[in-house]
């Protein structure tokens, strides 16, 4: 099939996304599903693989996701009826103010995102997220959109992840001046993306119900000590058990990349260092601190645990729907066709690695996969390259792939669910939001070219 005709078919499976979803109303979790079945088939794949590309893509999504969204949901649930999010927004607001808060939580989503992955990171802090934006009357997007926006930032350019750390190997930058540079251009990048986000926060967005619902939920039976005094969790406290995967992830990947293979403590490290071990015991400390030392009943927590799933179920499936349409968009050979009209043109490196990234994001939506293919296609170009330019092209080709997060990346739909955004205001947001930081990546990256 000819490059033109799969391009044609990737823009047309867009818009008819966008159609069943926006004007038709169609559930995103169904619309995925039927766009992927059609662009399978215009595309060619056998009849007898659709099914199983869409399957794969859904499962392969599903299977590193699920377990951290469900366990998510419910440390969540119980932080929220505690009360201790509110307590913790409360302390912070008296101490800095509501503009200064954001501004705080936006560096700390910065730092939390360097050892911890953007999807595991954003919903670790949806807790705070609701908490402040009940105790400040705003919507969460205040607080949702800069956070979001500088975890996935860290996420790309870091190479604490594996597209920044595989770009890395296939180009043979040298890792160290990847770290350097890549947190000395992030923290400009995040700057941009709080004022985009500030900027957009001047309009009001209709949110969903579901979240709308969570903003209001009530404390529960428990939560009153004797005499009816509140028995509100400390600030303290709930940082500490939001903090406790974090650090739990950060010692195991410290110690899987320190300790030597077959050392007792590297295991045990690197298995309670993995996110659903770490998410699983801060539940457990959280279910005993908050809930059961305090006073709830053990059917009062199975039953705040079990209507935190459903919650959940929503964003699970519409990300893993996200998964299969991208699946389906990289067995048609969209992504590749795009890739080598781009190299085509004969662009200077940094920019042409930019664009490519930045194309293979838009048309499969996983941006460690842009990364990781735009490395691959220019390792032989960058060849005799000094050790800064390749770092420089690396760069160049991470801040492409966080760009242009759209309807065929799980991060848009976990961002937008968790946040309540409606598709159309996700694309005026979220998309907008992650292209223009992605823009001024590149800026800044084309500029160190030019000095150093």
């Amino acid at each position: 099939m000819s490059t033109a005709l799969l391009l044609t078919i990737a823009v047309a499976s867009v818009l008819i996304l966008l159609l069943l979803v926006i004007k038709a109303k169609v559930h995103p979790f169904v619309a995925l599903l039927v766009v992927s079945l059609l662009v399978a088939i215009a595309t060619g794949i056998p009849a007898d693989n659709i099914m199983k590309v869409i399957s794969a893509g859904m499962g392969g999504l599903l299977g590193s996701i699920t377990i951290i969204i469900v366990l998510g949901a419910m440390l969540g649930a119980i932080i929220e009826c505690s009360g201790g999010a509110e307590s913790l927004a409360q302390r912070l607001n008296q101490a800095l103010g509501v503009k200064r808060t954001v501004a705080a939580l936006t560096m700390a989503a910065f730092i939390l995102g360097i050892p911890v992955f953007f999807e595991v990171g954003f919903i670790i802090v949806i807790p705070l997220i609701y908490g402040f934006t009940k105790v400040a009357r705003v919507s969460p997007l205040k607080y949702g959109l800069p956070m979001a926006g500088v975890m996935l930032t860290v996420h790309v350019a870091l190479p604490t992840h594996p597209g920044a750390a595989a770009a890395a190997g296939l180009l043979g930058s040298d890792m160290g001046w990847l770290m350097l540079l890549g947190i000395v251009i992030s923290v400009p990048v995040g700057v941009v993306g709080y004022f985009v986000a500030k900027a957009m926060n001047r309009r009001q967005y209709q949110l969903s119900v579901s979240v709308l619902e969570q903003l209001q939920l009530a404390k529960p039976e428990g939560s009153q000590g004797r005499g009816g005094s509140e028995l509100t969790p400390g600030a303290w406290l709930i940082s500490s058990l939001i903090v406790v995967p974090i650090v739990l992830i950060v010692l195991g990947t410290f110690a899987h990349s320190v300790l030597p293979e077959g050392n007792m403590l590297r295991q045990v490290l690197t298995l309670v260092g993995t996110p659903a071990i770490a998410l699983l015991i801060a539940l457990a400390l959280s279910a005993w601190l908050l809930g059961l030392r305090r006073g709830w009943s053990r059917d009062k927590l199975s039953d705040l645990l079990d209507r935190a799933i459903p919650s959940s179920a929503g964003v699970i499936l519409v990300a893993g729907a996200g998964g299969a349409f991208g699946k389906v968009l990289v067995e048609s050979g969209v992504g590749k066709a795009l890739a080598l009209s781009l190299e085509t043109i004969n662009l200077p490196l940094i920019p042409a690695a930019f664009l490519l990234s930045l194309a293979l994001r838009a048309s499969q939506g996983s941006a460690t996969v842009a990364i990781l293919t735009t490395s691959g296609l220019l390792a032989e170009a960058v060849t005799g390259l000094s050790d800064m330019q390749l770092v420089l092209v690396t760069l160049s080709a991470c801040f492409g792939g966080l760009g242009l997060s759209h309807v065929n990346d799980a991060g848009f739909w976990v961002v937008t669910r968790y946040l309540g955004l409606s598709v159309a205001d996700g694309l005026k947001t979220w998309t907008v939001l992650t292209t223009a930081m992605g823009l001024t990546g590149f800026a800044l990256v084309w500029l160190l070219s030019a000095v150093l």
